[in-house]
């Protein structure tokens, strides 16, 4: 087996085995890997090269946050899941603009909120007893 595919193995177990907690921080942690690439496409040379770095991973991180929303339970989750949709939409439509115009405002911006979002996601994780983390893992994850 090459270190690729191992990689690749390891990746698939780790998704299937992991807590719906962990998921998301996953999400978020996948999202914020692909907005760097995206960001460091703009300091590229070459304009095919630019744009597709800066094309391919904005789509990658508007992905994640697409399955981000979709995953998202409305009754249950109530004001707050209503409130993380809603942002969730905001960072697509800011990442839509700068995948279209490339300019990488919008893509430092949607960076930095859900870098955010993350720590935050993080931060409750370490703080908070797996059943806790469990019950609000089912609302927005």
């Amino acid at each position: 087996m090459t270190p690729g595919a191992r990689l690749q193995s390891y990746r698939q177990i780790s998704l299937e085995t992991a807590p719906p907690g962990e998921l998301v921080l996953m999400l978020y942690d996948g999202a914020i890997r692909f907005l760097g690439q995206a960001r460091s496409g703009f300091d590229l040379d070459d304009p095919l090269e630019r744009n597709l770095a800066v094309h391919n991973n904005t789509i990658r991180a508007q992905a994640i946050l697409n399955e981000l929303v979709v995953t998202l339970d409305l009754d249950l989750g109530g004001e707050l899941a209503e409130t993380l949709k809603d942002l969730y939409l905001y960072m697509g439509e800011r990442l839509q603009e700068s995948n279209v115009t490339k300019v990488p405002e919008g893509i430092d911006e949607v960076s930095e909120r859900i870098t955010i979002l993350r720590d935050a996601w993080a931060q409750m994780l370490e703080g908070q007893g797996s059943e806790s983390v469990s019950d609000f893992a089912e609302v927005v994850g």
